[in-house]
């Protein structure tokens, strides 16, 4: 690997542990203390938020931002919007983990959140971190304009012709014949679209255009996309340690993927073919070569390494 590409690692490293941190921040201060009734709730949110994870979603969000050129007041926006779309992410994995869909026991190498609180009380996690995430895009000091923008499009993302509705296609998938089609169609409402509205989001932070927004869009879509079909890799290649989660529950479910479909090496392919859309987009916004957008784009392959 060539000195430029080494320090380019080592950059996105250090944005990638400050965005950590600056997430981290937000949702410490907005979500409710552990010690407001009721106390065993917000310990349960607390315990499903703060449990590690990569923050990949929020640090499209200030990507995004910081490549429009946010000011402060932007940054302040795209804070809470990271957050919003952290805890809408948190809720999912809650119940994707219950005993009645995926009943796993693991995530983010901890015990999942049915497994320390129970299974009702997980339930109620989900319910809890949902609504909120929509409070914190409501608020805030952003223009009216933009607020409704950013719950008009974390809405979209996260419901039944997005995340939800691939949530059920996903458990469809395992009573069905998958084809490429299908699998392309499950990742990009499932996946996808939470990190479409993340890039969405960090432009309407930043007051970008309507134009720019869309564009925006289609970068976080390919993004999104490259990121599910390197997991598919993953569930097959990683331990339960690299993974944080338990391997092999997608073959386990009988669930559709990219391995399935395509074989291996043929999702690796795609992977690689995702990321090349990736980057044609953000060249289209104008962002630099080999600057945070394609690191982030190159950080999303390597997790395969």
């Amino acid at each position: 690997m060539g000195g430029s590409e080494t320090s380019s690692g080592v950059q996105l490293a250090g944005w990638m542990s400050s965005t950590r941190a600056w997430v981290d921040h937000a949702l410490e201060e907005l979500l409710p203390r552990a010690d407001q009734v009721p106390g065993r709730l917000h310990e349960a949110m607390r315990y499903a938020v703060f449990g590690g994870g990569k923050r990949f979603r929020p640090a499209v969000v200030r990507l995004v931002c910081e490549a429009f050129g946010g000011d402060e007041r932007a940054h302040r926006t795209a804070a809470r919007a990271a957050a919003a779309i952290e805890l809408v992410h948190t809720y999912s994995l809650v119940h994707d983990d219950l005993p009645c869909m995926d009943d796993d026991d693991l995530r983010r190498g901890r015990p999942t959140c049915h497994v320390v609180f129970g299974e009702a009380l997980a339930t109620l996690v989900g319910d809890a971190l949902q609504p909120l995430a929509f409070e914190l895009l409501a608020g805030g000091d952003a223009p009216a304009e933009a607020r409704l923008a950013m719950v008009a499009s974390l809405s979209r993302a996260a419901g039944s012709l997005g995340m939800v509705g691939g949530q059920v296609l996903d458990i469809e998938s395992s009573e069905t014949s998958s084809t490429a089609e299908s699998v392309h169609r499950l990742q990009a409402m499932k996946t996808a679209a939470m990190v479409r509205a993340s890039a969405e989001l960090g432009a309407l932070s930043a007051g970008a255009s309507p134009s720019e927004t869309a564009t925006a869009g289609r970068f976080g879509d390919a993004v999104g996309l490259c990121f599910q079909v390197v997991d598919d890799l993953l569930d097959v290649t990683a331990t339960a340690e690299e993974l944080g989660k338990t391997p092999g529950k997608d073959a386990a479910l009988q669930r559709g993927t990219a391995v399935e479909v395509r074989g291996f090496d043929g999702a690796k392919a795609h992977a690689e073919a995702l990321a090349d859309q990736a980057r044609a987009a953000a060249r289209d916004l104008g962002w630099p070569a080999g600057g945070l957008a394609d690191q982030l784009i190159t950080y999303t392959l390597e997790r395969l390494h």
